[in-house]
This record gives structure tokens, C-alpha cells and sequence, in this order.
């Protein structure tokens, strides 16, 4: 996009909006954790995230979905979108600070809504604090909705052996990684129509972030799991982070998810990391109780919010891990 010069109608300074480059991405990170931890009340703010690293993986995954907010020539914020498919989020959104309250939060979205619409997105969300008044009447201005809780859940990694029946993206040859994508997109496009993960797939394991895990039934896929791994990626030390799973809907969907379940705690324990965590909407309440049962926990709720008022792929009878933060 080209640098667009906003301001509003009070006599804060201009707000200059344009694409976030690989060099501001210190920049970016050092924003995100300020603002998070200064939400939180944390006595150092620059501490919240510990060694995981949101900014420089969404960066890597789709630079041209991210965003940058200046002030007198600053960076002040920034916003960093995701697009799979038919479906689009948006996150983490932060501003400096001491400039909250001045517009600029509506000022990022403003180019992400263009972005999703150039995209043909037909359903976009993200995840925000369900007891934020100030952020779900941010959101609203832009037509988005509060309508699910999503729980992000963690349960310890307990050795397992690596079936026949999964395979991993990563030690597929380059003509079976075609071959891949596809049936990957076909399995999403059977859960809601165009949901497409070939970006973060790609990006997963062509920048070390983790893996994918497949399920097969004979040549079938029955199941994925996009999962980043330790620090400097979205999961941080010592947790493989199941960034988005799903099984395909049929008869043996019960199964096949705690079959994909298996598969990913095998990648964690392979890799030695102790801890396995998902996100998951209490909407998909099957998939939410499967993982209470299998002693998952909860260890921090959000609200997801969605344009338009639909459920999107929320339905009871959907086996999908995600959270959109």
C-alpha cells in the first residue's frame, strides 16, 4: 500500500499509515510487548510474551498484510493480518501507549478492512479481552461482533510413539508438497468454503517455526495441525503451539481429532517440549470437552469477534483448534 496521511479533527498530530518492513519489526515487538504488558499491569511491561514472538512470524508469513502507524516520523503501532482462505483476523493491534486514545488503533484498521475486502474475505474476526468495554466498542465502529469465548487450553506432553498413519510436511518431497496443500485446502473447504492454511503451511516450515502434522487414512487426508515450536515463534519455550488443527467432518471426526491430538503431542515430545497448547472455541463445544477429557486446561479466555454476525465455522459438530489472537 502507499503511505497514507490521516488525521482527525482534534489537534493530534498526523498519522502516517503504511506497510511494515522487515527493519521495523524490533520496533514492532518492543510496541507489542509494552502495550500487552502495560494492559496487564505487569511492573516490566517489555517482559510479557517471555521468548515468543508474535510480530516477526506474521511478518514472515505475509508481509504485505502488515501495517505501520507513524507519528512526526515515529513508529508508533502497528497491526499484522492473516488471511486463510475465505476466512481473515486480524492481531496483535498495539499503540504506543502513552498515545492511546487518539485514533490511531482505528487508523490501522482502516487499511485492514480494505485489504480483506480486496482479498474477497467472507468472514473475519480476531480474539480480544472479553472484559475490555473500550475494545468491543472499538471493534463494533467496524462492524464487528463479540459472540464466543475461546479458551486457550494446555495439558503437559506425555511421550508417544509416531503413527503410520501421520506424516509431516516438512519430509514431503517438493511434488508431494503440491499434492499436500491441496488435499489440505480440500479438507478446509469441507469445514467452511474457501478456509485455505497453504500460507501458514509453507511459511511454518520454510522458516523454522515448526511443522505441519497429516493424518491419512490410506491416501486420504483425515486431518492437520500447522504447530510452531519453542522460542522466537508464536509458542515461546518449552510449548509446541497447535496454531490451527482441524479434522475433516464426518462419522470419524471424535476419533480422528484425538488421532491428530496423538500426532501433535509425538511432534512435541520429539522435539522435547513439555507443554502442548491450543486455542478453542467453546462454540465447537464436541472438540472443547474432548480436550478438557483429555486434560487440557484452561489457561486464559478471550472473546472472538466476528463481521459479519455469523458463526462461521463455530458450530457445535466442527473439530478445529485456533484462536485468532
Amino acid at each position: 500500500m502507499t503511505d497514507e496521511i490521516m488525521s482527525d479533527k482534534s489537534k493530534n498530530p498526523p498519522v502516517i499509515i503504511r506497510t511494515l518492513t522487515e527493519k521495523d519489526l524490533p520496533d514492532a515487538n518492543r510496541i507489542f510487548r509494552l502495550a500487552f504488558g502495560t494492559w496487564h499491569g505487569l511492573s516490566e511491561p517489555l517482559n510479557f510474551g517471555g521468548d515468543a514472538n508474535f510480530c516477526r512470524t506474521r511478518w514472515f508469513i505475509d508481509p504485505s498484510a502488515t501495517f505501520a502507524a507513524e507519528v512526526n516520523g515515529e513508529f508508533v503501532g502497528s497491526n499484522f493480518a492473516a488471511t486463510w482462505g475465505s476466512i481473515g483476523f486480524f492481531g496483535p493491534l498495539t499503540v504506543r501507549p502513552d498515545l492511546w486514545d487518539q485514533g490511531i488503533a482505528q487508523r490501522l484498521l482502516g487499511p485492514t478492512m480494505e485489504l480483506f475486502t480486496s482479498r474477497g474475505i467472507r468472514h473475519s474476526g480476531f480474539f480480544t479481552n472479553p472484559d475490555s468495554p473500550k475494545h468491543i466498542s472499538l471493534y463494533q465502529k467496524f462492524g464487528f461482533r463479540p459472540r464466543f469465548l475461546t479458551a486457550i487450553m494446555s495439558a503437559q506432553v506425555k511421550s508417544k510413539e509416531f503413527s503410520l498413519y501421520t506424516t509431516r510436511y516438512s519430509d514431503a518431497k517438493d511434488g508431494e508438497r503440491t499434492e499436500i496443500l491441496n488435499a489440505c485446502r480440500e479438507l478446509g473447504d469441507s469445514i467452511f468454503e474457501g478456509l485455505d492454511l497453504e500460507t501458514e503451511i509453507v511459511a511454518s516450515t520454510a522458516h523454522g517455526f515448526g511443522d505441519t502434522v497429516l493424518l491419512w487414512d490410506n491416501s486420504k487426508l483425515e486431518g492437520f495441525s500447522v504447530c510452531h515450536c519453542g522460542a522466537g515463534t508464536e509458542a515461546g519455550s518449552d510449548v509446541c503451539y497447535m496454531k490451527f488443527g482441524a479434522v475433516r467432518p464426518d462419522p470419524d471426526a471424535v476419533e480422528n481429532f484425538d488421532r491428530l491430538l496423538d500426532a501433535c503431542e509425538t511432534l512435541a515430545a520429539e522435539k522435547g517440549l513439555p507443554r502442548l497448547v491450543g486455542g478453542m472455541s467453546t462454540a465447537r463445544y464436541q472438540a472443547y470437552e474432548q480436550m478438557l477429557k483429555r486434560g487440557f486446561r484452561i489457561d486464559m479466555l478471550g472473546v472472538g469477534m466476528h463481521r459479519p454476525n455469523e458463526p462461521g465455522y463455530n458450530h457445535p459438530e466442527v473439530f478445529v483448534i485456533d484462536d485468532w489472537r
